[in-house]
């Protein structure tokens, strides 16, 4: 597919436009992968009015509904969606998953779409037809900024009334203690253990209005917002995380997360808060124990002797949180594709533990409730076939009015509990007060 571009003479904030052309087209099937404009999030990709839609519900009917056989259809173009954590069943059906109510799969063709370099200040439109891309010149070049910005609302208001933070952690704490006990009997090594709160808007408001509230406190370079084209279903994001990404040449990347610390406003105390994150012997170990489990991922359809990790429990600060983040790469082989990768990486190591599989399964056991899109992925597949895609941490899943908030924390045999629901807290706090 040859694909032409068309530069936009001046520089629009992603917002702005995924606001104004939402009031166009309506919200409905959005896709917006947003950044922050650091080194890893340079770029934000921004769909709307998609030309075509693959979408899978149910994970009991393995050959209709199978999401991975869905995305062996994408044959070129440009696909924006997310995979929820529960497409793990269509690769160990033999584990028990729970059922969602949010797609597994949603994933939607667009063309055009609007590229935007953060740190060059250039929008760029993108697509097939060069008659289409005038059109959105045309369109675009239209825009009342001001007129944008008065129109978005920031002032919204939730029910917050059935967050009980206490009870939360009380039953987390249980939980940590029970997975500590499955590890010194040897079943396991590792569980991320997860929580969830619950919150509900007190009116109909615009999801992208949400997106908006959230994303002036939280930004991150893999965030984001994808809103179904039916269903009132919507995954808000603000992601530190990569999961994997490809590029033309076969090379693969990942970029696991473990080990969190609180910023402070405090100079001294917030460098304080990152020296004992790097210093940590247990944060230190828990991240190498998911380098591992992904160098042996990655292995799996990557050359011989292409897998390395050049990058190893690096300090990265955000607003909220300080992390430890690590590299590893890879080369896929000739003969595999970035779905044959997706497959032997999915779920995300940094949000199952070791043994994967068998923690997916105590994680079902302690858990009671789906995660959905929570854990899962933002998916992009560009226009050469490259994909990337991040875990989706520090999310809102919503549907209709309601809005589900998770977090979680990486369990270890020298994790304490009172420690672990800390850091939950450091997490889960911030993306609830986000919405006030």
């Amino acid at each position: 597919m040859k694909v032409h571009s068309i530069t936009i003479n001046n520089w629009i904030e992603p917002e702005y436009l995924a606001h104004f052309l939402s009031s166009k087209f309506g919200e409905q099937g959005l896709s917006w992968l947003d950044s922050d404009g650091s080194d890893n999030g340079k770029y934000s990709f921004l769909g709307i009015h998609p030309k075509e839609i693959m979408y899978s519900r149910k994970n009991n009917k393995i050959d209709l509904d199978n999401p991975f056989e869905k995305l062996k259809n994408i044959k070129g173009g440009f696909w924006m969606g997310w995979l929820s954590y529960e497409a793990g069943y269509w690769l160990e059906p033999k584990n028990p998953w729970h059922q969602s109510e949010i797609a597994t799969l949603w994933i939607a063709s667009y063309d055009p779409i609007i590229k935007f370099n953060i740190s060059n200040k250039k929008v760029t439109i993108e697509g097939s037809e060069i008659s289409a891309l005038k059109k959105y010149e045309k369109l675009i070049n239209e825009i009342d900024i001001p007129t944008v910005k008065e129109n978005i609302n920031k002032i919204l208001y939730f029910d917050f009334s059935n967050i009980n933070l206490n009870k939360i952690s009380n039953q987390f704490k249980a939980n940590i203690t029970k997975i500590k006990e499955l590890i010194k009997k040897g079943d396991i090594f590792q569980a991320n253990l997860t929580t969830k709160c619950e919150l509900e808007a007190l009116d109909d408001y615009k999801y992208l209005d949400i997106y908006s509230k959230i994303r002036t406190k939280l930004k991150a370079p893999f965030g984001g917002i994808i809103i179904s084209n039916k269903y009132k279903e919507a995954v808000l994001s603000t992601s530190p995380e990569r999961f994997i990404k490809t590029d033309i040449h076969r090379n693969v990347e990942t970029r696991p997360i473990k080990g969190t610390r609180p910023r402070n406003k405090d100079y001294e105390q917030d460098a304080l808060n990152a020296l004992d994150l790097i210093t940590n012997e247990k944060d230190r170990a828990e991240n190498i124990m998911i380098v591992d489990l992904l160098r042996n991922d990655l292995s799996k359809v990557c050359e011989r002797g292409s897998v390395s990790a050049p990058e190893l429990l690096k300090l990265e600060s955000y607003p909220k949180v300080h992390h430890l983040t690590s590299v590893v790469r890879g080369k896929i082989k000739k003969d595999k594709t970035w779905l044959d990768l997706l497959k032997a990486c999915w779920p995300g190591g940094s949000i199952t533990g070791a043994p994967k599989i068998r923690a997916c399964k105590r994680i079902y056991e302690l858990e009671k409730c789906d995660r959905g899109p929570y854990c899962g992925s933002f998916v992009k597949i560009d226009w050469q076939g490259c994909l990337d895609s991040n875990i989706l941490i520090r999310s809102y899943i919503l549907k209709n009015k309601k809005i589900k908030i998770h977090a979680g924390c990486g369990i270890v045999n020298d994790s304490i509990p009172r420690d672990e629901d800390e850091e939950l807290k450091w997490k889960l706090v911030p993306l609830i007060e986000s919405l006030k």
